[in-house]
Parts: structure tokens; sequence; C-alpha cells
């Protein structure tokens, strides 16, 4: 399912045929992980945000677009989980000749290669949900922020796809210090601790939690606390970019 106009695709060749990239976009907000899903028009079913590769471009670079184009936002933390392949990924009761004949205009043949097996990248991405001016594409008629937890129906295999997206991304949030890309600037320890057991999905020892984050040296008190109610004034914190980029690129492990 392309994310780019269907008029214009349908006889397009500055795209790959039958490889996408297909880019999970998470956000937190409100104690739950959400993820930004599009509905493309004429449709009742939904996406996750993704497109076909240009032949310009690399896999990459491809999954770089697509998020930017519907998030607005740059440098974004993208991470490749997982290939998805199957003769029969394009089957949906929805999705068919005649459907996308009536919405193009173009008479679409069975045999159209927007039919054949296809191959689709999969990257999710983590972003700051307040920063976020979600953006649809030309051939959608919706995009929005689902809880992870309330999907809507979905084509193909993209709740599988969704998934596995959150099962790397609790895999890597004990190698990689993830609260960077979706938590405010500053922040305070229990905000911190409510996100890693919201992705995780089970309860944290705070103490410890709270141990293993200082240990790590990637968050950085300031002088500043945030008054939530009466006796109750949280120092704020802040993650040190310079030491988190090297705990990206070198890797980290905490053991909760």
């Amino acid at each position: 399912m392309s994310s780019i106009d269907l008029n214009n695709f349908i006889s397009e060749s500055d795209f790959l045929k039958n490889v996408a990239v297909d880019n999970v976009i998470f956000g937190y907000h409100e104690k739950e992980l959400k993820v930004l899903l599009q509905q493309p028009s004429g449709f009742s079913k939904w996406t996750v945000t993704g497109g076909y590769i240009k032949k310009t471009e690399t896999i990459e670079e491809a999954a770089t677009r697509v998020a930017f184009q519907r998030t607005g936002l740059k440098n974004l933390f993208l991470q490749q989980f997982r290939s998805f392949g199957s003769p029969k990924r394009s089957k949906d009761k929805e999705f068919t000749p005649e459907k996308i004949s009536k919405l193009s205009g173009i008479k679409v043949p069975a045999d159209h290669w927007l039919f054949d097996y296809y191959v689709s990248v999969s990257f999710y991405t983590l972003t700051e949900f307040s920063l976020v001016r979600p953006k649809k594409a030309p051939f959608d008629e919706h995009i929005q922020w689902w809880p992870i937890t309330d999907l809507p129906e979905l084509f193909f295999d993209f709740k599988e796809i969704i998934a596995e997206a959150l099962k790397a991304l609790q895999l890597h949030i004990f190698h990689h210090p993830i609260g960077y890309e979706l938590l405010p600037d500053k922040f305070t320890l229990p905000e911190l601790h409510i996100l890693y057991e919201t992705i995780l999905g089970k309860p944290l020892d705070s103490r410890n939690f709270t141990r293993k984050m200082i240990s790590t040296d990637i968050i950085k008190k300031l002088n500043e606390v945030r008054s939530i109610g009466a006796h109750r004034s949280p120092f704020l914190y802040r993650f040190d970019k310079k030491k988190y980029d090297a705990a990206l690129k070198d890797g980290m492990f905490l053991a909760f």
C-alpha cells in the first residue's frame, strides 16, 4: 500500500517495484505509548506510515524521508528491526484492482505489480509527541496517533509489524538509552520510570530503576523542580547529549 498519490504512482518509474519501507512511528503521551497511523482515502482500514523506495535513495534514506514527511521532524531515531515478505501479503478484500481502478480513475489490471509479492523493510522511529505535527500523504484521508493497546482495523500484516516493532523496542531499551527521543527536554525520575514501565508492560522497582539510571551517567540532575502538589516537588533531569550519543554508539546494558 503506497503512501503517495496513487494516480501518479500507477505508472511511476522512479520507485522500486515490490520493495517498500514501513515505518512504525512511536510517540509517548499521557502515560501511553502511541503509534502514528494513516488511513488511505476510500478505505476503512489503516496502515503504518510507509511508502515505496525511490531508485535514487538507500533504504535508510527512504525511511528517513517517510518519517520527516509524516512528522515534520528531522534527525529522528530510526532502527531497522525486520523484513516481511509473503506471497499473500498484499491480499485483502478491500485492496482489489476494481477498488483501485474506481478510486484512481485508471484501469488497473489484476496482474499489476501492486498486487504482486512485495517485501517490506521495517523500521521503528521514536519521536517526542508534542513536537509532531502529523501530515497525511496525498492519497490519505486521515493520519493520527493511536494507543498501542487500542489499534483500529489494519491492512495486510501491519498488526504483526507493529507487534514486532514493539518487541524490538522492548529488547533495545535494555541496550540503548531510549528516553531522550520520547520525553520532553526536562523530566522527573518518576516520569522516566513510568515511560520504561509503559514500554516494557510490567512494573519496575523504583529504587532499583533510579539507581541503575543514575549509574549510567547519561542523565544529569538540574537545579530545578516541578511542583506537582503540596510537599511534592521532584527535581528535574535532562539527558547529557554527549554521553547519550556515546551510549547509543557503544551500547549499554540495563538490568532492571
